[in-house]
């Protein structure tokens, strides 16, 4: 064989994932696979070494879960469809029942961490919201169960203090339909969107499995006098999303 077919040749380790995500796909969410790491490498003939690189690459996927001790089990999470015009549509939030809610449409939708506090302004908000104090709400999203999305948000002190928005509970429709009460309607939104790897924080408030990136989303409100009234960094699993924008030619 020339060294090119020996390139051509998949991986060994390739071979396994491709056995495992075929396991996987004939079994229902939270199944156990019908075999062990030790079995796929003898299997293939591979080193029990090979064998996990493989488990671990289809477990950041999304497909499955390595329990040490326990065995390897189906997952089968739908992605959420993060819509970017719907879900911050005046509509949705301004009477509506909030952004978060047009992601997770009738799926069991939680905030289990909430953190609001008044602090002073780090660089990324500091640059475009001015000078001063802010109110700063930190949550964890779950859907199904499942951690899927941590968000920070800084808004002016001069708006926000004293009032819903720094409160756990905002009310209906969110931050945003307090903000336009206020006077302060946003009137556009900018999302800047990275793909990168986890922070060890991230990956253990998120239950990520090794090798599974992230999304980090940063939006800005803006009103319609052009002041940037809220900044916020949302960190998403990126398995757990389809990001899907309506853009007019």
């Amino acid at each position: 064989m020339s060294p090119r077919q020996r390139r051509d040749q998949p991986y060994k380790y390739q071979r396994v994932a491709a056995d495992l995500e075929q396991l996987a796909a004939g079994l229902a969410d939270g199944e156990r696979l019908p075999v062990t790491l030790d079995e796929l490498a003898q299997m293939h003939g591979v080193s029990a070494a090979v064998a996990l690189q493989a488990a671990r690459e289809v477990e950041a996927a999304g497909l499955i879960e390595v329990r040490h001790g326990a065995g390897m089990f189906a997952r089968k999470f739908t992605p959420l469809l993060r819509h970017g015009s719907r879900r911050l549509s005046r509509d949705q939030w301004e009477s509506g029942p909030g952004i978060q809610a047009a992601d997770a449409e009738n799926r069991a939708r939680e905030v289990d961490r909430i953190e609001v506090t008044q602090e002073q302004q780090p660089p990324l908000a500091a640059a475009a919201l001015g000078a001063g104090p802010v109110v700063v709400r930190r949550r964890r999203y779950l859907i199904d169960g499942r951690p899927v999305q941590l968000a920070t948000s800084w808004l002016p002190s001069s708006i926000a203090a004293g009032t819903r928005i720094a409160e756990p509970d905002t009310g209906p429709g969110g931050t945003y339909a307090r903000l336009a009460e206020l006077g302060h309607a946003p009137a556009r939104f900018g999302e800047d969107i990275t793909a990168r790897m986890p922070l060890p924080a991230e990956r253990e408030a998120l239950a990520l499995p090794r090798g599974r990136p992230v999304l980090e989303v940063t939006r800005r409100a803006v009103t319609a006098d052009g002041r940037t009234i809220e900044i916020t960094v949302m960190v998403l699993d990126a398995a757990a999303y389809v990001l899907s924008y309506d853009i007019q030619a």
